[in-house]
């Protein structure tokens, strides 16, 4: 049996890069200081959740597959050691991980990633309303397709190099959909519960709306999670 642990991200301003500021700035505008802080403060408990829970088991050997990660080897570190530096905790876990015996697996077609990062760049950078909103009907329209092409390249990386009896641990963004596509030998444990990962995604954007439930969403990201998984 090939075991898989599934870590559904959420990412901090540092994993966003170049468009940081932008996401900011809209959460900042829609919500109010008050309430994106808040935000920030759950996502960089989650990961120290993370950090915690993968600091108490073994993990020499492990294979580590990363959304967006399109190299490995030295090329890979280069990338790891690049984006701790800007302050990633998703990435702080990785290079920890790698530290103690983990093996960076590519896991990206470097194409696809450019093309999805070029389309929200045209969108951040658009200096018209008008170049702004078509920007983002392209990219509406073209990210489901995009979306299911990255999905069966990262589901085909993983069934190739994780081999029977091996562990893999997979950090990928909640909206993805890679477990449908694992052949059934594979052995999955989500470690956070992908579907309240993406209801608090959805919701958090009508926080006035939904502040109860995002709240026990919010506990429930930030609780601690059991060495079994």
């Amino acid at each position: 049996m090939r075991t898989l642990i599934y870590v559904p991200i959420i990412h901090t301003s540092a994993d966003l890069g170049s468009l940081a500021e932008e996401v900011t700035k809209r959460g900042i505008r829609d919500l109010g200081s008050e309430i994106w802080s808040k935000h920030e403060e759950t996502v960089l408990s989650f990961w120290d959740v993370i950090i915690k829970y993968f600091d108490s088991i073994e993990v020499s050997g492990f294979k580590l597959y990363q959304d967006g990660m399109p190299a490995e080897g030295e090329v890979g570190q280069r990338i790891v050691d690049e984006v701790v530096k800007s302050g990633s905790k998703n990435y702080e876990v990785i290079a920890n991980l790698i530290h103690r015996g983990a093996i960076l697996v590519r896991t990206e077609d470097v194409d696809l990633v450019k093309e999805e990062h070029s389309m929200l760049l045209r969108i951040t950078r658009a200096k018209t309303v008008v170049n702004k909103f078509m920007g983002l009907i392209r990219y509406k329209l073209a990210k489901d397709n995009l979306l299911n092409k990255r999905d069966e390249f990262i589901a085909e990386r993983i069934e190739e190099t994780l081999n029977e009896g091996e562990t893999g641990v997979i950090f990928i963004g909640a909206y993805h959909n890679i477990r449908q596509r694992l052949p059934k030998d594979f052995q999955i444990r989500e470690i956070k519960d992908i579907n309240k990962v993406r209801e608090y995604h959805k919701l958090f954007r009508f926080y006035h709306k939904h502040r109860k439930q995002i709240e026990e969403l919010s506990r429930y990201l930030i609780s601690e999670i059991p060495k079994g998984g």
